[in-house]
């Protein structure tokens, strides 16, 4: 089995990928690499028993989509109060609110922060990667999965207080880590991992993505699956 984990970016500086392939009860860091394009990417998940995890938001939400539907071709729009509990269903997703719940903070918001940039090549390199002849489906249903490095590593119980940007924080979360998981081989990258927060978050997402592989993560409610499938549905172990 290989779970490649992608901390996607806008643009090809900031986008990292990382490859783990396991066996024999262990797992080895095989690859890991800054600067991708999507060509790159689609190309990582060639052959079988490969599973794919990206850090970005695999859709929008229902309720802002209908929004600037309605904007953009002039309807009459529901009342629009402008507060919070109005905004609400239009910047989080259904997924969303289930990260809040379980780690206790909201992620940004694919809608209304700059994460939308990126969230618009996401889209770009799904059809890529459909195109390809790999499956693509945004509810977590085959081997395709949003996962999210901060979140996981918080339910692991990792204090990720600052990591993404200090270094020093990278070292200790990385040496905390490889010493609860002595099965996990880095192969000679925890100097990149450690330099660079995409490269960090990529290999979080690799082994996120395991999680989703062996169906080790709480997956959408039958009620809730169609909008799961629009909206994305986030992986978390």
């Amino acid at each position: 089995m290989r779970t490649i984990g992608v901390d996607l970016a806008a643009g090809v500086p900031g986008t990292a990928l990382a490859e783990l392939v396991w066996a024999d009860g262990g797992a080895r860091l095989t690859r890991l690499e800054t600067g991708l394009d999507d060509a790159a990417i689609v190309a990582s998940v060639s052959g079988d028993a490969v599973w794919l995890g990206i850090d970005c938001p695999l859709g929008w939400p229902d309720a802002f989509v209908d929004f600037v539907r309605a904007h953009h071709s002039g309807s009459a729009l529901e009342l629009v109060d402008g507060g919070a509990d109005w905004r609400r269903p239009l910047v989080y997703r259904h997924t969303d609110h289930v990260v809040r719940e379980r780690i206790g903070r909201w992620p940004l918001s694919v809608s209304t922060d700059r994460l939308g940039v990126t969230a618009l090549r996401c889209a770009g390199l799904l059809r890529r990667l459909a195109e390809s002849g790999f499956p693509v489906d945004r509810a977590a249903e085959g081997r395709l999965f949003e996962v999210y490095p901060g979140g996981s590593l918080r339910l692991w119980g990792f204090d990720t207080t600052g990591y993404r940007v200090d270094a020093e924080r990278r070292a200790v979360l990385l040496d905390t880590l490889s010493a609860r998981a002595p099965w996990l081989d880095l192969g000679g990258f925890a100097p990149l991992a450690v330099a660079n927060a995409d490269a960090f978050d990529a290999v979080v997402a690799a082994l996120a993505t395991r999680a989703g592989a062996l169906g080790a993560f709480e997956p959408p409610a039958s009620e809730v699956l169609a909008i799961a499938r629009r909206e994305g549905w986030v992986v978390l172990p």
